[in-house]
């Protein structure tokens, strides 16, 4: 038996932002844009005008918030501000406690992409893995610059902003793999079938 609209979890991960933030009070998908810039989390999750409206949208339709009035500024239209159904509340924290404590396979670019490193032949893959560490580094450079900016100049608790932490760490591991296979490979210390073949 398949599960009834009100009972299926959302596909889009920016459900989960959106919800997150109608934790701490109710808002109008302006404001929602707003807040996930200003913390960082459109680094997280994909955000559109688009795609952030068609969650809301999305989210009460099937009953997991509701409207909750409207808000008008100055001479601008009339926002609708959205809050957490009472049901809706209860089933995102059950949804958000499986998500932190099942580990599920996640299917990155990168790791499919590595399935045929060897196509590209020692000197191009090894130089492929030179260039994406400097791309790593730049990026957590940028994301290094907008945690301090969110804990020291807004003043974001630490806690709405652990996510960063955790993509820090696991860049962290990533850019320590990247550059030690590109180490093994220009040492000659990874086989490589067909040397002779050097794309």
């Amino acid at each position: 038996m398949g599960k009834r609209p009100a009972d299926k979890r959302p596909a889009n991960p920016l459900a989960l932002a959106v919800l997150g933030l109608l934790l701490e009070q109710p808002l109008h998908p302006h404001a929602m844009a707003a807040a996930l810039r200003e913390r960082q989390l459109d680094l997280t999750f994909k955000v559109t005008t688009g795609s952030l409206y068609d969650t809301v949208r999305a989210l009460a339709r099937d009953g997991w918030i509701e409207e909750a009035g409207t808000e008008r500024v100055g001479g601008r239209p009339a926002r609708t501000v959205y809050r957490h159904t009472a049901e809706g509340r209860t089933r995102f924290t059950a949804w958000l406690d499986e998500l932190i404590r099942e580990p599920a396979r996640e299917f990155p670019r990168f790791v499919s992409a590595l399935s045929y490193l060897g196509a590209l032949g020692p000197r191009r893959a090894a130089e492929a893995l030179r260039e994406r560490a400097a791309a790593l580094e730049a990026r957590m450079a940028a994301d290094a610059d907008a945690y301090r900016a969110a804990r020291e100049e807004h003043r974001t608790p630490r806690l709405f902003v652990i996510e960063a932490e955790y993509a820090r760490a696991m860049a962290e591991a990533e850019l320590r793999w990247v550059r030690g296979t590109a180490d093994e490979i220009e040492r000659g210390a990874l086989p490589w079938p067909g040397e002779d073949g050097d794309a």
